[in-house]
């Protein structure tokens, strides 16, 4: 028989599933300005950071400390560059205070996410956290020793987060921290047993958990992945924070001398992270956010080759899957 000249075809159809992954790559400004340390990029304004940002391709910001206070001033500022507002960090007081005063002392900067169109808010504990002490050792850190403590607070973290929702459409995202309550492995795993997971998720930063002790987080990642609502990526330099272990660093000595780095530039396996989240259906932001000093890491620089590592692995995932026949 006569070749048709035709090429045989695959066992595949012409269609194309396209399976549109649901997710959004943003940033923090402290690539650009450090909030607990103003010597790192104090002097840098806000606009050189949006602008920046908007340019190597970031959707969103989250909140710092330049950022206008005002709901409507402040989505001003974000369309002028054509991002949106991802979230912001709230310091939360629940480990010692009680769930009324922290509904009345959140009202505004939940009001201005709710404004602006937000779905999470990043909670960090701050009450008897060491972490913006930059002399005292990462050690020192306080600690939850019973039972009943861990109860307390876990009911506590549930009944506000109930009324982040029910009052503002907001997801309480916890944020496991060095030189906090909540910083290792195992401390992770109490807090997610404890809560419950309508009212709390949980915000994943992978450099905090590397930090913490978890030095595979995709393993990690796998226990709690059904409760992530919010992902910080952020890299790792292990040789720093070996010494930082080594010498009793506080948490923001370690910042100085580089323990975090943006995704791509250290040893985290973000190909394997994203596609665990991937897997699981995590829809929302993915948050570079890298403590760096910016006259060491120029800001540009370290912001583009996270974008860059987060961009590539994103669209590699997303890219269209030929249909069985």
């Amino acid at each position: 028989m006569p070749s048709t000249g035709l090429a045989s075809k695959p066992n595949v159809s012409e269609k194309e599933l396209t399976m549109t992954w649901n997710v959004r790559i943003g940033i923090n400004p402290i690539s650009w300005s450090n909030d607990d340390l103003p010597a790192l990029g104090g002097e840098t304004p806000l606009e050189t950071a949006l602008a920046e940002g908007s340019q190597i391709g970031y959707e969103g910001f989250e909140l710092g400390n330049k950022f206008p206070t005002d709901p409507e001033a402040l989505a001003a500022k974000l369309a002028g560059y054509g991002v949106a507002c991802i979230s912001g960090w709230y310091s939360g007081h629940l480990a010692e205070g009680s769930v009324d005063d922290e509904i009345v002392r959140c009202a505004p900067h939940m009001e201005k996410l709710r404004h602006n169109g937000c779905r999470v808010v990043v909670y960090g504990e701050v009450a008897g956290s060491i972490q913006g002490r930059i002399d005292t050792p990462l050690a020192r850190r306080p600690r939850f020793t019973t039972d009943a403590q861990w109860q307390g607070y876990a009911q506590r973290l549930n009944a506000f987060g109930e009324h982040l929702g029910a009052a503002y459409g907001i997801t309480l995202a916890y944020h496991h921290h060095m030189g906090a309550w909540v910083e290792t492995p195992d401390d992770i795993d109490r807090l997610m047993a404890e809560t419950d997971p309508r009212h709390v998720g949980l915000l994943f930063d992978t450099g905090h958990a590397f930090y913490g002790g978890a030095v595979d987080p995709v393993a990690h990642l796998l226990r709690h992945v059904d409760r992530v609502v919010h992902v910080h990526c952020k890299d790792v330099r292990p040789q720093v924070i070996a010494m930082a272990r080594n010498e009793g660093w506080s948490f923001l000595t370690g910042v100085i001398n580089g323990t975090f780095t943006v995704p791509g530039d250290g040893v985290i396996d973000f190909d394997a992270v994203l596609a665990t989240l991937h897997a699981a259906g995590y829809e929302g932001w993915l948050v570079v956010e890298a403590e760096q000093d910016p006259a060491v890491a120029p800001s540009y620089a370290y912001a583009k080759k996270g974008y860059d590592t987060l961009r590539r692995i994103v669209d590699r995932l997303d890219a269209p899957v030929a249909e069985p026949a």
